[in-house]
């Protein structure tokens, strides 16, 4: 590797040129030598020196031409997106999802692969190459392109200790030192996060939490989660298990809405939602088919008053101890239930409480856990490719 240039150097000057060059395609996309020039304020051949050279790197093509009016048309340019990829993984008990990330955001097909519940059949390394290798054929792109992998998990891994904890969902995996593991068996960069403070990063960036100064995104699914965004950085804790909040005892008040629940977990977690939709009525296999069926029931109403102050219990000491600007409502329970649950667990927490916090529902529509991780890729893959301008040469 090149060693670092000087500030003020000419190889210094040629390096913030070149990233500028890069990073203006990665924003607009296709773009002549011209409008380079035009947008990074440097002139026509200082422009068209910094294009020669990206595109001898590798790191951008030409995909076409530009009518200028009169004389020759314009070459136009953008990012070879193929030079780095990452692939983002969202993995549970039975079924695993995963998409390639590219620097360009694009989007590509998301992938779901059903799991076998047998620890002999399994290993981590295997489940990764496998979502690897599907996204890659469903995109169209060579898996060997492929840096980096950002992994979702129902549980939470210790920054000091490479540990897994909390976990139960994830036979054949060892609990210690995973991602080294990971990163040895398949030679890239592996990141794993809890699936709940991956989903807070699709909140985000493009959910209920995009303009907030901060949020607590409280997860209903089978499982129970918080995740805490404090200014857009996720709290996980010293651990890394912030936020395993079905493990909260329920207090004594809760048990006039149900005096077997001993703890969240037992008040607002998948089963316990499932016997209250059972009891209106509704009929499905499991909390996955009754909580959709919530969603456009006749008996909707009825069952959304019924969850509202138990999720109020979990949410007013959240807001006692964190006391954030918003409360996202999130997973599958509270993407059935929607603004209508969000305002009825509103009511029962300021009456219940002196709080006033606003509480929403998820604005994030689809595969929250997929779209946080490939959020954070999208970062190391743009981080990645500027890191190849270091290594251009005049």
């Amino acid at each position: 590797m090149s060693p670092k240039p000087v500030r003020g150097t000419p190889s210094w000057l040629r390096e913030t040129n070149d990233r500028t060059a890069l990073a203006l395609l990665l924003e607009h996309g296709v773009l002549t030598r011209t409008r380079i020039g035009e947008l990074s304020g440097l002139s026509k051949p200082t422009a068209a020196q910094m294009v020669a050279r990206l595109e001898t790197a590798g790191l951008i093509h030409a995909v076409g031409e530009v009518s200028g009016g009169r004389g020759p048309n314009a070459a136009s340019y953008a990012v070879r997106t193929d030079r780095v990829l990452g692939v983002a993984i969202d993995i549970n008990y039975q079924v695993m999802r995963a998409t390639v990330v590219d620097a360009s955001g694009h989007e590509h097909p998301t992938i779901s692969l059903t799991l076998s519940r047998s620890a002999r059949e399994r290993s981590a390394a295997t489940d990764v190459r496998t979502a690897i290798d599907a996204a890659c054929d469903a995109a169209g792109v060579t898996s060997s392109a492929v840096q980096a992998v950002s992994i979702g998990v129902q549980g939470a891994l210790d920054p000091r200790t490479d540990e897994l904890s909390f976990v139960e969902t994830l036979p054949g995996w060892p609990r210690k030192g995973i991602r080294r593991h990971l990163e040895e068996a398949l030679g890239i960069r592996v990141h794993i996060d809890n699936d709940v403070n991956l989903a807070a990063l699709a909140e985000r960036s493009e959910g209920a939490g995009e303009d907030s100064s901060g949020f607590a995104l409280l997860w209903m699914g089978d499982g129970l989660g918080l995740s805490i965004d404090q200014g857009g950085v996720v709290h996980r804790g010293a651990s890394g298990g912030a936020g395993e909040i079905g493990y909260l005892p329920t207090p004594k008040s809760a048990g006039a809405l149900d005096p077997e629940a001993a703890d969240l977990q037992d008040l607002i977690g998948g089963p316990s939602v499932a016997r209250i939709a059972r009891s209106h009525g509704l009929r499905g296999r499991g909390y996955a088919a009754l909580v959709e069926a919530i969603a456009t029931a006749p008996e909707r109403e009825a069952v959304l008053h019924d969850l509202a102050p138990r999720i109020a219990v979990g949410v007013i000491p959240v807001l006692a101890l964190l006391d954030p600007e918003l409360v996202v409502l999130g997973g599958p329970t509270g993407r059935a239930g929607g603004d209508r649950l969000a305002e009825l667990v509103g009511h029962h927490v300021r009456r219940a409480s002196r709080w006033t916090a606003t509480i929403v529902a998820t604005g994030v529509a689809e595969h929250p856990v997929l779209r946080g991780a490939r959020e954070h890729l999208l970062a190391d893959v743009r981080n990645s490719l500027f890191s190849e301008v270091s290594r251009i040469t005049a």
